[in-house]
């Protein structure tokens, strides 16, 4: 008998919502979501990952071997950027050696990702996968995850005021429930529109002069959770309105337009890209100070070396813009109760400096 395909990939924080939407709708393939990462996870990764490779490597690493566990037998990988453009090739060879057998496939070819190639690459995954399929799904899709991330905007700025304990993590759920169920773009658009109008009615007591806090770094730790012990949830326990830049959107196609505005905007810190989000996190430090927040905190893996690159930079615009900035960096070893308590000493700062 023939073994059925089932087809997986990492997990990273709500996105598997959209990209298993779209895996159901151009392929016959079984979709296996990745499990939430766990401590599990990354102990997993780490064990069979080279010690000084970059943490999001890892947490992959260890999201594929789950996946296999539970019967994946094909898996796919984003790639490109900095070094995340070789972690296919080394993941792929890694769990070879480990005894599974799969089939492994890159979405990004030549450090760029377009529709031609995306569906060139999802034909060679499943080859009976029609264009109108890819046609209409794919805008679909990327248009959900828009929408996603605009309502997250939202709650950044409101979940650290909520009347009612879990009210927009409740709504959120639901929402996102809500999304695997429509058909098409009006069904979406419906379905976005309600939610926007819901969240906007949950109750909030939130003061004129509260802390505002924004977060730069790192993709990855910026967009998963559970890589940065989920930072974001402290900060609205503190009643802090957050303002984090990275998201899909953002990647998919907010960088790309906005590249040279940037560059213009921090010309007197940095007159060209340094790699991955490097020169983007100058940009945002600089634009963070110019509307008034009160603190930046900047979080990436340990070793990124493009993170690395601009944080000199990022002092400097700090230091002329009288900013308070923590970094945080985490790797498997990372602590945290030592996140926490730096967290807190600089919460109090923050108040200090405010009052």
């Amino acid at each position: 008998m023939k073994e059925e395909r089932i087809i997986s990939f990492p997990h990273l924080g709500d996105y598997y919502i959209p990209i298993k939407f779209l895996l159901n709708k151009i392929t016959k393939l079984k979709v296996m979501e990745s499990p939430p990462i766990t401590k599990k996870t990354i102990d997993l990764g780490s064990k069979y990952s080279p010690d000084f490779v970059c943490i999001p490597f890892k947490y992959n690493l260890g999201n594929f071997i789950e996946t296999l566990e539970k019967g994946a037998n094909i898996l796919i990988q984003a790639g490109g950027g900095c070094r995340y453009g070789y972690y296919s090739e080394v993941q792929e060879q890694i769990l070879k050696d480990l005894g599974y057998h799969f089939e492994f496939y890159t979405l990004v070819d030549k450090d760029k990702i377009t529709p031609k190639s995306l569906y060139h690459t999802f034909k060679k995954i499943d080859k009976k996968i029609p264009l109108w399929k890819m046609i209409y799904y794919l805008p679909l899709t990327i248009l959900m995850i828009r929408y996603m991330d605009n309502i997250d905007d939202f709650i950044r700025k409101n979940i650290g005021f909520e009347v009612e304990k879990n009210s927009f993590s409740n709504l959120k759920k639901e929402m996102l429930d809500s999304y695997t169920k429509c058909k098409g773009f009006l069904s979406l658009t419906k379905r976005y529109f309600h939610y926007k109008k819901a969240f906007k009615n949950l109750k909030v007591e939130k003061p004129e002069n509260c802390l505002k806090v924004g977060i730069i770094g790192e993709l990855y730790t910026s967009m998963e959770p559970f890589s940065s012990y989920f930072l974001e949830k402290e900060l609205a326990s503190m009643n802090i309105e957050i303002k984090r830049f990275t998201n899909v959107s953002y990647l998919l196609y907010q960088k790309r337009l906005q590249r040279r505005k940037n560059l213009r905007y921090i010309e007197k810190y940095c007159k060209y890209t340094i790699g991955a989000d490097g020169m983007d996190n100058i940009y945002r430090a600089k634009y963070l100070i110019d509307e008034g927040y009160d603190g930046i905190i900047h979080i990436k893996p340990f070793g990124c070396t493009p993170e690395i690159g601009a944080i000199p930079i990022i002092q400097k615009v700090c230091q002329d813009g009288k900013m308070p900035i923590i970094y945080f960096s985490f790797d498997s070893q990372t602590s945290e109760t030592g996140i926490k308590t730096r967290l807190e000493a600089f919460y109090d700062m923050l108040t200090i400096k405010k009052g």
